[in-house]
């Protein structure tokens, strides 16, 4: 086996000569005989090892199923209809449990008697259910409400929710120590202005015998998108992987991270700080978009997935918490430097890691038992096992599914979460606009509409219904913006194929009902501030009219900055799916409606706002958040 150290003067990315990015063809290619028929994917996307080594359970997020695999015949044994998406599981230690959480407006706890393979209870939680966590004495369950933005505390003796706990901003997935007493939470997006220096998201951290939130521990600067959490098996560490946005350079070129880096930070769970922030890139080839983690059990390795270039990475994990002892980096880059520096003396040993490549498309879940490493990867629909502690570890694939052809949006699903289209591999669509199309909530210096003057990441949901694309409407129609971005962001030539499924797979986004409905209902306040909304006084339907909600027009609202041309208009862009947008406006600069419909709106010229109270402020700001 060869690994190779990381080498200080590259802050941890190691070594390696790029290549090209891969065609539509070769992507189709490396899945063939690996996927399953167009009509129902199965995207495993949750694993969990019984007890006794014997069962693999599988979450299969677009079958809506959970699957027992029986590890000896390598095949599916078993499987279950759940009511909806399976986005997690969690497994008692006796395995008689299983704990299945279905991602909904209204979620739901499913929990199955593993004997009998039938559900024998359903707890309610809220909206988009994720990442379910037995406390370890298995008294409580956690989950995490990604967005309704908090955690549900449910007790298992009366199956009942007994609290809410609020985090910061989309929980996705969370991990308790081993005696209980912390609950550890990632926040999936920053929650700060996106016109500012400093924008990164934090993981919260929760005391669980008070129900209280303890601390946000925010990451290197430009984290976002968090996705995988895992704990030490001694509790003294947790580790995060999570993107590191460099959003504070124009996007000249995609070489050395300049756009985005992809990183796993360990947390001092004792010291309530950051660790360090390794990251996994080499410095000719990304590793992008980091999304499972999970730890060894003899606590020496972390696994992390790589849903973008398709391949796991083992990384030495600390014995200590000291900063030393995880090459604690730095990312504070300055301008025309394209390397970040280490703290610590240079003569400090350095981590190793390894990357093993993977036979399958998309790796989005983790399972470790014993020396045997499983990976669920999501578009082509099969396991990979690997013994990681062979001299050159091998991932052997097992298909889960009967082989079929990819419908085109599936096809385009893949294509926009498939990084080795980049060049070097070091970004994918998803890096920017999250692997179901929507944004990072960071602002970007393209260079459609020149330089310095950055916008914030636009939501792609129904893009192609509201030309032109871009805050300044640059791009003539999302087509065209599809095959630039291909050109210009991820430096790659395609072949028409692959745009074409992406058009594919963005028109076919839905609208995810709005968190601040009541029962799918506007409340009291919204059905108030509807009236206020349709008022010709205040202007709203102007430029938002029924349908679409935008009169796909350029307007000067009187939201131009120092970085912007006096003369520059906005695109008005569809108020679907606003409750989910934050930061707003061009620049990202309001984190809050309320602040779009006052401070940023003292003319008059973004609605006639300015005479109405601060009850009808609130009332217009619920209508639009339920939209």
């Amino acid at each position: 086996m060869m690994r190779t150290k990381l080498v200080p003067m590259v802050a941890a990315m190691i070594l390696a000569a790029g290549g090209p990015a891969r065609t539509g063809a070769d992507v189709l290619e490396s899945i063939a005989g690996a996927r399953t028929s167009s009509d129902r994917p199965l995207s495993p996307t949750a694993l969990v090892v019984t007890p006794d080594g014997k069962t693999l359970w599988i979450a299969c997020a677009t079958a809506n199923q959970v699957a027992a695999f029986d590890i000896a015949s390598a095949r599916v044994t078993h499987s279950l209809d759940v009511p909806e998406s399976p986005s997690g599981l969690a497994l008692s230690k006796d395995g008689s449990r299983l704990y299945v959480a279905c991602a909904a407006a209204t979620s739901a706890i499913c929990v199955v008697d593993t004997a009998r393979h039938r559900i024998v209870e359903r707890m309610p939680a809220g909206h988009t259910a994720m990442s379910p966590v037995l406390s370890p004495d298995e008294k409580t369950l956690y989950v995490c409400n990604r967005f309704n933005h908090d955690i549900s505390v449910i007790d298992l003796a009366t199956r009942r929710e007994v609290r809410r706990i609020g985090v910061q901003r989309e929980p996705v997935t969370a991990a308790i120590t081993p005696d209980g007493k912390w609950l550890v939470v990632a926040n999936h997006l920053q929650a700060m202005p996106a016109n500012n220096w400093h924008a990164v998201a934090a993981v919260s951290v929760i005391n669980t015998a008070a129900g209280q939130l303890t601390k946000h521990i925010h990451l290197a600067e430009g984290s976002g998108l968090l996705r995988g959490l895992a704990i030490s098996p001694d509790g003294r560490f947790a580790a995060v992987t999570h993107l590191c946005a460099r959003y504070w350079f124009a996007t000249t070129q995609v070489e050395m991270g300049r756009i985005t880096c992809n990183a796993l930070s360990v947390l001092d769970l004792t010291r309530m700080r950051v660790l360090g922030t390794l990251l996994l890139d080499q410095t000719g080839r990304g590793a992008a978009n980091p999304w499972a983690v999970a730890w060894t059990p003899d606590g020496k390795t972390i696994v992390v997935s790589h849903a973008g270039t398709h391949e796991v990475s083992l990384v030495d994990a600390p014995v200590e918490a000291d900063p030393l002892s995880f090459q604690s980096i730095r990312l504070g880059y300055y301008m025309g430097e394209n390397v970040p520096t280490i703290k610590g003396p240079p003569a400090h040993p350095v981590r190793v890691r390894q990357r093993i490549p993977l036979p399958g498309q998309g790796p989005r879940a983790l399972a470790v038992q014993g020396t045997r490493l499983y990976v669920a990867n999501y578009f082509s629909d099969n396991l990979c096992v690997i013994d990681f502690k062979q001299r050159e570890p091998v991932a052997e694939p097992i298909s889960l599914a009967t082989a079929g052809e990819l419908s085109l949006v599936r096809k385009g699903e893949m294509f926009f979460n498939d990084a080795s289209l980049c060049s070097q591999g070091w970004q994918s669509c998803a890096s920017c606009h999250d692997p179901d199309g929507r944004m990072d909530a960071f602002d970007w210096d393209l260079l459609n509409d020149g330089v310095a003057n950055p916008k914030n990441t636009k939501s792609l949901l129904w893009a192609h219904l509201t030309p032109p694309a871009m805050s300044l409407g640059v791009r003539t129609n999302a087509e065209v913006a599809v095959r630039a971005g291909l050109r210009h962001i991820l430096f790659s030539d395609q072949p028409g194929e692959v745009p074409a499924a992406m058009d594919a797979y963005l028109k076919s986004l839905q609208p995810v009902p709005s968190p601040y409905l009541v029962k799918g209902k506007l409340s009291h306040a919204a059905e108030r501030g509807r009236e206020i909304f349709r008022r010709p006084e205040v202007g709203c339907v102007r430029c938002h009219p029924p349908g679409l909600l935008t009169d796909l027009a350029s307007h000067d609202v009187g939201t131009a900055s120092k970085d912007d041309n006096p003369t520059d208009r906005f695109d008005t862009p569809t108020l679907v799916e606003l409750w989910r947008t934050a930061p707003y406006l061009h620049d990202g600069r309001p984190t809050t409606l309320r602040d779009v419909l006052t401070t940023c709106n003292p003319l008059d010229l973004h609605g006639k706002t300015s005479h109405l109270s601060p009850q009808e402020i609130d009332d217009l700001a619920e209508y639009l958040l339920s939209l």
